[in-house]
């Protein structure tokens, strides 16, 4: 899961889109509106982080909202952190 998390960060966009849902809950429609990039890539973006269990798409109607899973980031920073401390 690590390796997918990293992944999924390597992208600008998709990094972009983690601090756009890191404010509130946000449709592809609203989330699209932020960039210079066509829906249909937004969507491949939004797809990744979704596999990756960053994000989560809830039906509303006829929309999906998407939100921010924040344990993922938590599993890398956990991790990081391990990772730097050092060895006593």
């Amino acid at each position: 899961m690590l390796q997918q998390t990293i992944l999924a960060l390597s992208d600008p966009t998709r990094r972009e889109i983690l601090k756009i849902l890191k404010r509130g809950n946000r449709t592809a429609g609203e989330i699209s509106e932020r960039f210079d990039v066509s829906a249909p890539a937004i969507s491949r973006h939004l797809s990744v982080l979704r596999d990756a269990g960053l994000i989560a798409a809830q039906r509303e109607g006829k929309f999906l909202i998407y939100s921010l899973y924040r344990e993922p980031l938590e599993a890398l920073d956990d991790w990081i952190n391990e990772f730097l401390k050092e060895d006593l």
